[in-house]
């Protein structure tokens, strides 16, 4: 009851009900404002107006969103404006319709916000089939009604931005962070469940795809060029706590850990590993408090317990060296050294975050050059040449255009002939729920259907206990603001309360409420149904088949990320920014590839094909960066010492077999290089190095010095670090070249 509670007060504090709350707003007032000046009858036209230029409303620059709901205003008009004039002449609306479904899909291809406007655009075409304007005079004043409705929504939503500008902002890093939080629950339970390793792995790759896509709409918000004029002390907390996270999520990639490596040690010990996973949960869960207070804004939590787990942590290691014994138990022991240091650093960023959101006045500031804040910022190009580069079978999102403008085509003169009420809702239904994937469109359809039945229920119980006009007001008042609150996080409960909301409003037009009811469920269900047998049956997007140029652009972002902490080895101060570029671009490449994956899991069985392949081939690169990740993280947090020339030999093997994968894909000869030094006496004497080292620390332990230096205990983990972390990079790059070669030919056999 306790978390119920707590989580309706962030919910009720939260961005999203607030969003809900400004749709509402913008259209009551104008509501409540023409029906006491007498103008009621333009209320209509202008909350369509409202209705469609408000999905392009999301969180992002100020200048885009801007932009993109003017677009939206004129699209929105000119589709409107066709289909009115063009309703008494048939063969020239059903040639309006298909044109007009088709070049208004394919504006998706610039991206999510794009695709935004392009939903309004088709959502047009279909209310426009909804209204009832004859004389060219009606038809030129609900154009001009709709116009006033997206300007006023603009200004509502403007104003908002003015009066509570963070509110976006604080609820995508409380995202943020309540995601890291989670994802560190779930590292720690890869820990010792060896035998749900595969399910936990997959359900990582969908925490990394939504954390990556937090930190991109984040980037934007925060590196745009609206910050040119300078930032507020409450903008400066905001991206510590941004920078402090992108820190965090780096360091759990970078312990991507060997677990083969990690059983082999540990197999009949894991009593050792139980304070580190102990201690992740610990500071897991204190990231997920911390991203709750950051919308409650109440008092900062005691960090107590972050500090004794972490001490139990510590305290295991030496517990382990007394249990097992040097020289035996040195491998293990570094193992959980490493551990240790790097939640440590995670423990740093999130007490660095604490003293951010508690106003401690010696709390770290923030500053860096806006050009190269501009690097991490990923543009979408906005050049015809993008449309033209789609218009192609190859493309997913052109076969996207084609199905749902046959499925559009097909619904409306299906209706026509059948002579359908409200044929509309069978449009509406397909625009709402058809994605360019099937498992997507699979799964809003069930959730439509069955918030629709839900909706439905809920909506016949009430209106058969009461017929009274003030409650049928006030619920639909209420179901609407809690239904686009809901829109992104629950789409089944926004189904069913949009469903609640049309059938009282109806209700209000109309006594007979339950015949809307009997409609708007048949109409659901005929068009959830052409949906899914549209995206099965018409140039279906199945994800084994594009994956081709998602895998290729990950291995080529792994290739160059690995290149870029070579460079940072050798020089760390001038090479840190191509770093963090090169480190931002293989996560996003990898959140990319995780993406598809899960696509790929959606698809029917069927059509999985050499499902277990491409999930190795995801976890191969997901490994790879990590394995990385790992490197660059200790080089940035140790003071190290010079990389040697085996070193280079083997980074380059692992370079040049990585090159190869790519030649691969793309069906091109790979060029193979010529160690300088061979790879095998270039991996033995980095073993060599490390061994020497450990022989070194078992004299002066002979000699009793049993406390080690901290400049040894870092000589020791730096090389054990890079010689097992090469030696796996090395195996990987070798096992992902397998798996490529296998992946390439199975697509070669299935286009013959």
């Amino acid at each position: 009851m306790k978390n119920h509670l707590k989580n309706l007060i962030l919910f009720l504090k939260g961005a999203n009900f607030y969003r809900g709350i400004r749709l509402t707003f913008s259209i009551l007032l104008p509501l409540i404002l023409l029906y006491f000046l007498g103008y009621f009858q333009f209320a209509p036209a202008i909350i369509v107006g409202i209705f469609l230029n408000a999905p392009s409303d999301i969180p992002g620059s100020l200048k885009r969103k801007v932009n993109a709901i003017l677009i939206s205003i004129g699209l929105t008009v000119l589709i409107t404006a066709i289909i009115l004039f063009l309703k008494p002449f048939f063969p020239f609306l059903l040639l309006a319709i298909t044109i007009i479904s088709f070049a208004t899909s394919l504006i998706s291809v610039y991206g999510f916000r794009a695709s935004l406007v392009s939903f309004s655009g088709l959502l047009a075409m279909v209310l426009a089939f909804a209204t009832e304007k004859i004389t060219n005079t009606e038809i030129l004043m609900h154009l001009a009604l709709i116009s006033i409705g997206g300007l006023w929504y603009l200004c509502i939503s403007y104003v908002y931005q003015i009066l509570i500008p963070k509110k976006d902002e604080t609820q995508l890093l409380s995202d943020t962070l309540n995601l890291i939080g989670e994802y560190l629950n779930l590292r720690a339970r890869l820990l010792t469940k060896k035998n749900k390793r595969e399910e936990l792995t997959q359900k990582a790759f969908l925490l990394q795809t939504q954390i990556n896509e937090k930190h991109e709409t984040l980037r934007e918000v925060f590196y745009s060029e609206r910050k040119k004029s300078g930032r507020s002390h409450y903008d400066e907390k905001q991206l510590l706590i941004f920078i402090s996270s992108i820190n965090i999520f780096e360091l759990i990639e970078a312990k991507q850990l060997n677990y083969k490596e990690l059983d082999r040690l540990f197999s009949d010990r894991k009593h050792y590993l139980r304070p580190s996973k102990k201690l992740n949960k610990v500071l897991g869960n204190h990231l997920i408090h911390l991203s709750e207070l950051l919308i409650q804004n109440k008092k900062i939590p005691n960090k107590s317990p972050l500090l004794k787990s972490l001490a139990k942590a510590k305290k295991i290691i030496s517990i382990y060296v007394e249990d097992i014994t040097l020289p035996k138990a040195r491998e293990g022991a570094l193992v959980l050294q490493n551990l240790y240091d790097y939640q440590e650093q995670l423990l740093q960023e999130i007490r660095s975050i604490r003293r951010i959101m508690a106003n401690v006045k010696d709390a770290s500031s923030v500053s860096f050059k806006r050009q190269d804040a501009s690097q991490f910022l990923t543009l979408q190009e906005y050049r015809p040449n993008v449309i033209i580069e789609n218009l192609s079978f190859k493309a997913p999102l052109f076969r996207h255009a084609l199905r749902i403008t046959l499925a559009i085509v097909f619904a409306f003169v299906l209706g026509t002939i059948l002579d359908i009420k409200n044929t509309y809702w069978i449009l509406l239904t397909i625009i709402v729920i058809m994605r360019p994937n099937y498992g997507l469109t699979k799964e809003r359809s069930k959730n439509r259907i069955i918030g629709t039945f839900i909706g439905a229920t809920i909506a016949i119980g009430i209106v058969l206990i009461t017929q009274n006009v003030f409650v049928y007001s006030v619920l639909a008042i209420i179901s609407l603001t809690l239904a686009f609150a809901l829109m992104q996080q629950n789409y089944k409960s926004a189904a069913a309360l949009i469903t609640i909301n049309v059938i009282f409003i109806y209700s209000l037009i109309t006594p007979d409420a339950l015949q809307v009811i009997q409609y708007r469920v048949i109409d659901t269900v005929i068009g959830a149904s052409i949906s899914i047998v549209a995206n099965y049956l018409l140039w279906p997007s199945w994800e084994v088949n594009n994956l081709k140029h998602v895998l290729l652009e990950a291995l080529q972002k792994n290739k160059s990320y690995l290149l870029a902490t070579k460079d940072l080895y050798y020089n760390k101060t001038e090479n840190q920014l191509a770093y963090k570029i090169a480190r931002k671009e293989s996560f996003l490449a990898i959140s990319n590839l995780n993406a598809a994956f899960q696509r790929l899991t959606q698809d029917p069985k069927s059509k999985q094909k050499e499902f277990q392949l491409i999930y190795n081939l995801t976890t191969l690169n997901q490994t790879m960066i990590s394995a990385t990740a790992s490197i660059g993280s200790f080089i940035l947090n140790h003071k190290t010492t010079p990389p040697s020339k085996e070193f280079d030999v083997v980074i380059n093997r692992i370079v040049n077999t990585l090159q190869m994968s790519c030649a691969i894909l793309q069906d091109i000869p790979p060029n193979k290089l010529e160690d300088t030094i061979p790879i095998d006496d270039a991996q033995k004497n980095l073993q060599n190095a490390f061994h020497h080292l450990g022989v070194e620390r078992d004299k002066n332990i002979k000699k009793g010095n049993i406390e080690i230096n901290t400049k040894t205990l870092h000589q020791l983990q730096e090389a054990y670090l890079i010689t097992s972390q090469l030696n796996w990079l090395k195996t990987l790059s070798e096992n992902l070249k397998k798996a490529t070669i296998r992946y390439n030919n199975i697509i070669k056999e299935d286009k013959v």
